[in-house]
């Protein structure tokens, strides 16, 4: 079993910072990927970045695109979320995701994973942009 714990969130004016953060602690914790998605209220979850701990390549949605950093631990047990410039439209609440023991076809495909793609999740925090 894999536990994730979030942490970083917060309210930021428009135009700032926030640093998520993703710990997992588990056994048998040796991911294939890591992503961070994101459910804003009356809205979908939706994909924001993911990592790929094989090849190290990132993917990003193209709303945060340039806007959004994921990045790991040389551990590979804590992953970031570093969002810049942020928008009102940002404001959701995060879930860290981690697919362990299956293969994430996205990557292959050259496309952001879905969210089924991922068998373990945090319980979320809120990142709330204002004006």
């Amino acid at each position: 079993q894999v536990l994730l714990v979030e942490s970083g969130g917060g309210s930021v004016q428009a135009g700032g910072s926030l640093r998520l953060s993703c710990t997992a602690s588990g056994n048998t914790y040796s991911p294939n990927s890591m992503a961070w998605f994101r459910q804003a209220p009356g809205k979908e979850r939706e994909g924001v970045a993911a990592v790929f701990s094989g090849s190290g390549k990132t993917m990003y949605a193209d709303s945060v695109e340039g806007r959004f950093t994921i990045s790991q631990d040389n551990a590979g047990n804590t992953v970031y979320l570093q969002m810049n410039s942020l928008k009102l439209e940002d404001t959701a609440m995060y879930y860290c995701a981690a697919a362990v023991g299956i293969a994430v076809l996205g990557e292959v495909l050259g496309k952001f994973p879905d969210q089924e793609e991922y068998n373990f999740w945090g319980q979320g925090t809120q990142g709330t942009v204002a004006s």
